[in-house]
C-alpha cells in the first residue's frame, strides 16, 4: 500500500496486489467490492474487472490495483509512485491501539 497524501491529490491510498491468473484478478476485486460495501461504501468507479487483467476501484480516498503479474510487473505502479511513502500492511492488521500479545483489548 502506498501513501500518496505527501505527493498527489489524486487519493490518498493506493492498494495494490496481485492475483495468478485472471479469474483470481476477478475474484480478487469482486471480494474488495463486497467488503467495502459491507462496511455502507460503494466505489466511484470500477474499472477492468471483467476482463480480469488490471481491477481498478476507485472509493476515491482509497484506490485498489489488482493487477495479472504480467502487467503488474508492466506498469511498476510501485515505481512510478517512488516518491510515496510505503505503507506496511502487517502493521495495519493489527490496529494502532492494539496490543502485541493479542489480547485483542484496545489501549486507551
Amino acid at each position: 500500500m502506498l501513501d500518496l497524501r505527501s505527493v498527489s491529490d489524486a487519493a490518498d491510498y493506493f492498494v495494490i496486489a496481485s492475483g495468478t491468473s485472471d479469474v483470481h484478478v476477478r475474484t480478487l476485486a469482486e471480494s474488495v467490492q463486497h467488503a467495502i460495501e459491507q462496511r455502507g461504501r460503494r466505489p466511484h468507479h470500477v474499472e477492468g474487472v471483467a476482463a480480469g487483467r488490471w481491477a481498478l476501484l476507485d472509493f476515491v480516498d482509497v484506490v485498489v490495483h489488482v493487477f495479472h503479474p504480467t502487467l503488474r510487473a508492466y506498469y511498476q505502479l510501485e515505481r512510478l509512485w517512488g516518491d510515496a511513502d510505503a505503507v506496511d500492511v502487517d502493521k495495519l492488521s493489527r490496529g494502532p491501539t492494539q496490543r502485541r500479545g493479542g489480547s485483542g483489548t484496545r489501549e486507551r
